[in-house]
Order: C-alpha cells, then sequence, then structure tokens
C-alpha cells in the first residue's frame, strides 16, 4: 500500500517563479491498483511522481510505502522497490550495453557479459519471445540500436524483471508512433494484471484512462479533485471526464493534446 498525506512542494520558493506543483495532497493506492492519471499540463503529475520515487523531497507531508516511511529516502534506495517508465524511450536502458547485459542488471545480476550464466539467457528469452519484437535473438545486441518502441518495451520488462512494490508509467507511450503505442499498452495490462503489480500511470489519452485499470484520479492545481472508480467508473464516457473536470475545477478543460486524444 502507498499512502502519501498532505504532500506540498514548492518550487523556487519566495522568487518571481515560485511554483506549487503539489498542495496538500493525500492519496491512499491499495495493493493490486491500478490507477490511471490525467490532468492538464501543470496539474503536478510528474511532480507526484517524482515524489513517490524520491526525485523530491517533500516541504511537508509523508510517504508511506508498505508501511515504511520513505519520505526522506534518497531515489536510489528506492528504486530498489519502484520501477519507473517515462515518456522518453531513450530513458531507463543503457543504451551502450546488450539486451542481455540490461536485462541481466534488471535481474540483480550485476549486468556484465561474465556474470551471465545460461540460466539467465533463458530467462531473459522466455521474458523476450512474448514481446513478438524478436529481441530475443538479439540478446547481444546494444540497446541504443533499438526502435524506440522496442526499448519502451525493453524498459518495462525490466521494470518488472523483480516485481516491484509500485510500477509508475509516466505517459510511457506518449513518445511512439499509435500502432507500437496500442503494443506496449497492452503488454503493460498484460503485466500488470498477470503479477498483480500495484501501478500508476499518467496518460493525456482518456480513453485509455477510462478502458486501462480499475480507478482513474484527475489532477488540478497540485491536487486531486475527481477520483472514480468501480461501477460508477465503468459507466463513464470521455465526455463525462470533461464534464467532472469543469464541475470540479470551476473551468472547461483547455489542453488541445488531450482533447485531441479523448
Amino acid at each position: 500500500m502507498l499512502e502519501m498525506n498532505n504532500i506540498t512542494k514548492v518550487f523556487n520558493p519566495g522568487t518571481p517563479n515560485e511554483k506549487t506543483a503539489l498542495e496538500d495532497f493525500s492519496l491512499k493506492v491499495s495493493d493490486g491498483d491500478f490507477i490511471t492519471v490525467i490532468g492538464a499540463n501543470g496539474a503536478g503529475k510528474s511532480t507526484l511522481f517524482g515524489a513517490i520515487a524520491g526525485d523530491y523531497i517533500p516541504d511537508r507531508g509523508s510517504i508511506i510505502l508498505n508501511n515504511k516511511n520513505v519520505t526522506l529516502q534518497p531515489s536510489y534506495v528506492r528504486a530498489r522497490v519502484i520501477g519507473r517508465l517515462f515518456q522518453d524511450p531513450m530513458r531507463g536502458t543503457a543504451p551502450g550495453m546488450t539486451i542481455e547485459e540490461n536485462l541481466s542488471l534488471a535481474a540483480g545480476r550485476g549486468g556484465w557479459l561474465g556474470s551471465i550464466t545460461r540460466a539467465d539467457r533463458e530467462r531473459f528469452i522466455e521474458k523476450l519471445s512474448p514481446l513478438g519484437m524478436g529481441l530475443e535473438y538479439r540478446m547481444t545486441q546494444p540497446v541504443g540500436l533499438l526502435s524506440g518502441g522496442q526499448r519502451q518495451a525493453l524498459t518495462l520488462m525490466m521494470a518488472t524483471m523483480n516485481k516491484p512494490e509500485i510500477l509508475l508509467l509516466d505517459e510511457h507511450t506518449a513518445a511512439l508512433d499509435p500502432a507500437t503505442a496500442e503494443i506496449v499498452l497492452n503488454l503493460t495490462k498484460e503485466i500488470v494484471e498477470r503479477d498483480k503489480i500495484t501501478c500508476l500511470m499518467v496518460t493525456h489519452n482518456m480513453q485509455s484512462a477510462l478502458d486501462l485499470g480499475n480507478r482513474t484520479i484527475m489532477m488540478d492545481r497540485g491536487k486531486v479533485i475527481y477520483d472514480v472508480s468501480g461501477d460508477e467508473r465503468k459507466g463513464l464516457t470521455v465526455p463525462d471526464l470533461l464534464n467532472k473536470f469543469k464541475e470540479a475545477a470551476g473551468e472547461a478543460l483547455n489542453n488541445d493534446r488531450m482533447l485531441l486524444t479523448k
């Protein structure tokens, strides 16, 4: 379980560029939740993920992960139990290392060729084969030579190689072409559901926000303004979400990217 209690994060305090990214933000995430997170640019979505991952120390509030207070814990420590994918496919892998070396690092085997056993390779091939991208035949190829979609699929496999306590997906398909994005989204859904991984996914695609997972939260100005799950969520449409935003935020959603992906 993840608990965020009254988290506030202000950037550049006391300057003309002061920005409150999160304001008294509270959220409880149950084990096995798959939560989609939506909101306009500047709503605080990426800052939320950064706070969970340890990129930022909150000015106020606490973060509890599986009954452990991690509020002041550095990101490199949290990375052992938190899986994370970014919008940029170039992040999350070591481009100069081979596919099998990257997977070995993710598996905690050290990553170097001499430490990779036959059993390791068999496990990696078993993980890669269902992707349908042929990566299992290119195990010794540097990751930097892969396409964006291939790298993002590989990063997803790496992030879930050892089941994380929580998986953070920050618009991880936004930079991919529609066909590849669909493949990676389907793979995401399959892995999260199969392994019962607790997951938060930021998306600008409002239909995906309703189709994936079991719960959707909407953010605005650093707060949750709408939180829906269960039967109420099943009956929602994208126009319903737009109306909910207007009701909760007091203004219509003005974000071309979200409106174009509804």
